[in-house]
């Protein structure tokens, strides 16, 4: 099996191709080569089978073709500028949100293969008027322009899975916390960097108050659902490829809370609550009463409990900071 990772050089990509590379089996059959992509070459992964590392351009049509061969099998398409960007650069994140997204799949429906493809889509679709609670059935009404660009990444998915060209499925992800690293010019930034500084001893800055709620999923939890997704027979899922990967509902103060339950109080004094407009700006559109029946019932699955999202980020990513 060939399988690519078009993003892999970023937090999910890495952490994905580390798990394929720890399984070394991926839909019951055996990883012979796995391609790690992006527009910087990626970090090495130390794995059995062959790892390419490749640098591609999602909005060069040349790129794509020299990326994507009909050997591939599998199709992980985790590449986007993430929220705050998409909202600054509003060309660019047209060009790699969406019709980068569209290359991809182009070149795909040129080779005429049919692979499995897998789209990391996000919540931010979901705002506005729609009635709570936000599900599957929900009607997508996005209030930035990131998410408007992620809602039109489904409708492809679904159409060109309609046609026959790909067997595809998205995957709605929560906020993924708690991120490793630097931070990112995502709006939903703060929501790790008010864990991850304060457990390295570091000031950290909450632009938003502690009743504030939002929906989210640790990291080793994203890669697990990501590849029980691509395993998910495409009878099951349905006409409908697109769905949310199950999170938790917490507010800022019950996450701090978990943090202290699990580390002491220390960290929580190196939070500071500063309102920041033009993060409230974004964020204040976005949702938090979001219900994944139907993932759950495909075997997707949440954390028990944002002491788990802390305890994870300990186990595996802190002492490698």
């Amino acid at each position: 099996m060939k399988i690519c990772i078009i993003g892999g050089g970023g937090l999910v990509g890495q952490k994905l191709a580390t798990e394929l590379a720890a399984r070394g089996t991926l839909k019951g059959q055996t990883i012979d080569t796995l391609v790690l992509a992006d527009v910087v070459d990626p970090a090495p992964i130390a794995a059995d089978f062959t790892v390419e590392r490749v640098t591609c351009d999602i909005t060069d049509t040349a790129s794509v073709a020299k990326l994507v061969d009909a050997d591939t099998d599998v199709i992980y398409l985790l590449a986007a500028i993430v929220s705050g960007q998409a909202e600054e650069e509003f060309e660019l994140g047209y060009d790699i949100n969406m019709f980068g997204i569209r290359n991809v799949l182009e070149r795909v429906r040129a080779l005429g293969h049919k692979p499995t493809v897998v789209f990391t889509s996000s919540i931010a679709v979901f705002g506005g008027d729609v009635p709570d609670p936000i599900t599957d059935n929900s009607y997508l009404n996005p209030q930035t322009s990131y998410g408007a660009q992620k809602a039109m990444g489904e409708l492809l998915i679904n159409d060109y899975s309609r046609k026959g060209f790909i067997d595809g499925r998205a995957f709605r992800l929560p906020t993924i916390s708690v991120r490793p690293g630097k931070p990112n010019r995502a709006a939903s930034g703060f929501m790790s960097s008010i864990f991850r500084e304060p457990l390295q001893g570091q000031e950290a800055v909450c632009p938003v108050g502690r009743d504030f709620p939002h929906y989210y999923l640790s990291p080793r939890k994203c890669i697990e659902n990501l590849i029980k997704g691509a395993e998910v027979k495409a009878e099951d899922i349905g006409q409908n490829r697109a769905m949310t990967m199950p999170g938790r509902t917490w507010t800022i103060g019950q996450m701090i809370d978990a943090m202290t339950a699990v580390t002491g109080p220390q960290a929580e004094t190196l939070i500071k609550f500063e309102e920041q407009p033009a993060v409230w700006d974004i964020v204040k559109g976005w949702r938090f009463d979001i219900h994944a029946d139907k993932a759950l019932s495909l075997g997707l699955e949440a954390d028990e409990s944002f002491e788990d999202n802390i305890r994870h980020f300990i186990a595996d990513d802190k002492a490698a900071l």
